[in-house]
C-alpha cells in the first residue's frame, strides 16, 4: 500500500541535531496517523507516495520542525509553590502548574530548566524548539487508518507531543 492521507504508517527513525549528535532512535516502529495530528506536516508531505522498505533523509528548519525558541515563554515562578522533590528537566502540564506571578499559557508544557532556592525557571518552549533537526526514517508498514483513528486524528502515540517526564528521561516518545 502506498503512503496518502488518512493512512496509517509505522516507521523507524534516527534524529539528529545538524552537528549529528543523536538525539533520539526509534529502533521498533511505531504507527503515526498521515493526515492527522501525529506527524509533523514537513514528515507527512516527505512520505507521500512512498510504500514499505522505502528510507528517507530529511532536513527540517525549526519552522518546519517544533518552532523557533520564543523568550517569552520563559518563566521564573516561586519555589514555594513547587514540591518538594522537584528536579531539573521535569516537566508540568501548564494547566496542573501550581498558581504563581506570571500569566503563563495553560495549553503548553513546561520544562523545569533552573531551580534556585527562592525560584523555578519553567521553559514552554519544545525540548527541540531553535534547532534544526535530520532526520532518517524508514517506513516499516502501511495500512488503512480505522474509524477511530480518522476520528481522533490519531493513533495515540503522541511522540510529536511533549508529555510529562519523570526525572532523569531522556527520550522524547
Amino acid at each position: 500500500m502506498e503512503i496518502s492521507r488518512q493512512c496509517v504508517v509505522a516507521l523507524t527513525w534516527t534524529l539528529q541535531d545538524t552537528l549529528g549528535e543523536v538525539l533520539d532512535v526509534l529502533e521498533e516502529p511505531v504507527e503515526f496517523l498521515v493526515g492527522g495530528d501525529d506527524l509533523l506536516g514537513a514528515i507527512e508531505d516527505a512520505l507521500q507516495g512512498h510504500e514499505p522498505g522505502a528510507t528517507l533523509q530529511l532536513h527540517l528548519e525549526p519552522e518546519q520542525a517544533f518552532g523557533d525558541y520564543d523568550e517569552d515563554l520563559v518563566f521564573l515562578e516561586p519555589r514555594a509553590a513547587f514540591p518538594k522533590e522537584l528536579e531539573e528537566g521535569m516537566t508540568f502540564d501548564g494547566t496542573a502548574l501550581p498558581k504563581g506571578t506570571s500569566e503563563m499559557p495553560a495549553n503548553l508544557f513546561y520544562t523545569v530548566t533552573e531551580i534556585y532556592p527562592e525560584h523555578v525557571v519553567l521553559d514552554g518552549n519544545h525540548p527541540l524548539a531553535g534547532i534544526a533537526l535530520r532526520l532518517s526514517l524508514k517506513v516499516a508498514a502501511v495500512r488503512e487508518a480505522t474509524e477511530e483513528e480518522v476520528g481522533t486524528g490519531t493513533t495515540g502515540s503522541g511522540f510529536f507531543k511533549v508529555q510529562s517526564t519523570s526525572p532523569g528521561s531522556d527520550l522524547l516518545h
